[in-house]
Formats: C-alpha cells, structure tokens, sequence
C-alpha cells in the first residue's frame, strides 16, 4: 500500500512509521483517521513502555496531503481529523518520542509537537506552512506549539511559512536533540530503552503535571502508596542493583485518565 502507517514493538519500545513515498510521507485523511485507533490499540499493550513515532526514508513527514484538501473525502474534514490524531497523540499514557530526519512540515510538524519529545538528525527541517495556503491553524495546535517554543517564535513560524533548521529547531526548544546524520536510530534506540527501564508511574504523573493538568496530586500520591514502585526504587538504591519497576499503568490498575 503505498500510504500507510505501520508499527513494530521490540523490547518494550513500540516505533510507529509514517509512510508515503510518493509524495514524502505527506499524510493523506485515510492515515489521519487510522492514528488514533492504532494509538488506542498500542495504548492497552501492558508490554509498550514507550512510543516512537517516525517516518520511512529520509523525510519524517511533509505535511498533510494537498489531494485531500483540494478534494476531501465525504463528511471527512481534513483539519478536523488532524486534530483529533494530533490530540490522540499528545494523549498517549506512555512515554513519545518523534525520530526527525529530512522534512518535518505542516502536518508532519504538528505531529512532531504532539510527542513529548523531539530528536533530530543534522540537516532537518522544520516550517509549519497554512499561510502559504490560506488556511487556518487549528487553536489547539497553536496553544501547543507556543507552549513549546514561546510566543516570538510561534508568531516567525505562522507568519511567515519559512522552514528553519536543526540547530534552529534546537535553540528554540522545538527539537530536544540533534543529532550526527547516521546517528539518529542509535541515539533514539539509547534514549527510549531509558525511558523503558524507568517508573510508568513517574513518568504518567509527570506527563500529566507537565501538561497542565491539575488537582491531581492527592490521586498521584495513592498511585504511589499502593503502586509500589517507590519502594522498589528505594531499594534497589540501596542494594545498588537496577529497579524493577510493576506499576501497570493508565488502564491497568492505575489510573484512568
């Protein structure tokens, strides 16, 4: 199929691809509409820990596919389902990691925003490009990618429609990492068996502290009293021997979000 996404799962990380090489993975309203479940399915594996999200070749994603808003399939807004993956995306209860080589643009930027982190490989871009085509930037979607790169640089991106680089995409907090060209898939592999190895319950309260939701603590705090992990951590401190974390996460015993 020449547009599609497909994922594989390998030693707890799951590695989500977007795939389109016709038209440099650009994402047509069928992939838009096929994430979110694919995220729910990968979402109520107790065996994920993490999510990487990339894209096949060298290009991660070139935005959306123009076909789609020329022509939009019956009842299928294309911003509308953009928005719902993208949310679907910043939603996910584990730990995501967008993987960037090549173009990161228009949709494909605002999918990138959506993961929790983003690392780079030297020479990618990055533009989110709606005033090159009179269309207007989702709400959401603006709120996000303010929060993540300030007001300022915001404003440069949506005004303007210009791509900026890696070392850019760096200084601005756009992108997490950049790293050497062939050295992205070990660096990515590196991080996200980290991310693998630590607390579930750490890192979903964090996320959730971390994107602004509140009133939390309390139910956090009984995570942690009944979930076990604190005491796990503690000892393997002090037994100087690596944690095994058994806090099951969202859905699973912990909580429900």
């Amino acid at each position: 199929m020449d547009a599609q996404l497909h994922h594989t799962l390998a030693d707890g990380v799951a590695t989500v691809v977007v795939s389109h090489p016709a038209k440099r993975n650009a994402m047509t309203a069928g992939m838009w509409r096929a994430l979110p479940p694919l995220l729910a399915e990968l979402a109520a594996d107790p065996a994920v820990r993490a999510l990487v999200l990339t894209g096949a070749g060298d290009t991660f994603c070139a935005g959306a596919d123009i076909a789609d808003l020329r022509a939009p399939e019956p009842g299928a807004e294309p911003q509308a389902l953009a928005v719902a993956a993208e949310e679907a995306l910043a939603a996910f209860p584990r730990p995501t990691l967008a993987a960037v080589r090549g173009f990161c643009v228009g949709g494909g930027c605002q999918l990138a925003a959506a993961c929790d982190l983003r690392f780079a490989e030297e020479g990618a871009s990055f533009g989110i490009t709606p005033a090159r085509l009179g269309i207007v930037y989702p709400a959401s979607s603006t709120r996000r990618l303010v929060s993540l790169v300030g007001p300022s640089t915001a404003k440069y991106l949506l005004f303007s429609a210009e791509l900026i680089g890696s070392e850019r995409a760096l200084r601005t907090g756009l992108v997490d990492e950049v790293l050497p060209v062939g050295q992205l898939d070990k660096r990515v592999a590196e991080f996200t068996a980290v991310l693998a190895s630590r607390s579930l319950l750490t890192q979903a309260a964090a996320k959730e502290f971390a994107d602004g939701r509140e009133g939390r603590e309390a139910h956090w705090a009984e995570q942690a009293r009944r979930g076990g992990d604190t005491a796990e951590g503690v000892a393997a401190f002090l037994e100087r021997r690596a944690p095994v974390f058994t806090w099951p996460g969202p859905g699973r015993g912990g909580p429900n979000r």
